[in-house]
């Protein structure tokens, strides 16, 4: 397959999936224009879904890694970007289960790849002071969404944080829509009890 010439923006014209049909036919530039385009999404999922910058990096290398390998195998029938979320999410939960049983260790304030100050782990956001309410109330949440359970944080995360539809997320996590239903809804329910008891403190 032949690339494609860049736009008059310098950007390669072709879909996410022609991209991927072309990196599995041998351009060796396709994927990477793929992981550009996406990267800082991907990021900000693993971020938020680990809890932690160490974490969230090597969840995003393994996905990337099992991406490329497995991209053969994509047949088009989601979108590549759901395709990339479900592999970026299913690292982040394996490797959860995996550091389970180590003991927790204090986290720094960290900014993403990108340098969006936005994407921070949610341990280290929990105890930085911040002058305004609003602010506050954002990083209280975000260290009350570090104390879920995986499966209802990367739910919450997709849902409420990246307004990733319930359906598309139910085909993310690999789950029924009604799991994701009510994951959130638990969720949900769990964040307002911490931030109440944090609240009352």
């Amino acid at each position: 397959m032949t690339p494609s010439a860049p736009g008059d923006d310098g950007r390669d014209p072709r879909t996410d999936a022609e991209l991927v049909a072309a990196h599995v036919a041998g351009d060796p530039d396709a994927f990477g224009e793929v992981v550009r385009r996406h990267r800082d999404r991907l990021w900000a999922v693993a971020l938020r879904t680990t809890g932690d910058r160490e974490e969230a990096a090597d969840a995003v290398q393994d996905a990337l890694v099992s991406a490329l390998r497995a991209a053969d195998r994509f047949r088009g029938d989601s979108a590549v970007t759901t395709w990339l979320h479900r592999i970026v999410v299913n690292a982040c939960l394996d490797r959860a289960r995996r550091r389970a049983v180590r003991p927790t260790r204090p986290l720094e304030e960290e900014v993403g790849p990108g340098g969006d100050d936005s994407v921070r782990t949610g341990a280290a956001l929990a105890v930085v002071p911040d002058q305004t309410p609003s602010v506050q109330t954002r990083l209280d949440v975000t260290g009350a969404l570090a104390r879920l359970p995986e499966a209802q944080r990367a739910a919450l995360v997709l849902v409420d944080m990246y307004d990733v539809p319930v359906a598309e997320a139910a085909e993310i996590l690999g789950v029924a829509v009604g799991t994701v239903k009510s994951r959130c809804s638990r969720g949900r329910s769990a964040l307002a009890e911490i931030l109440g008891a944090a609240g009352n403190r």
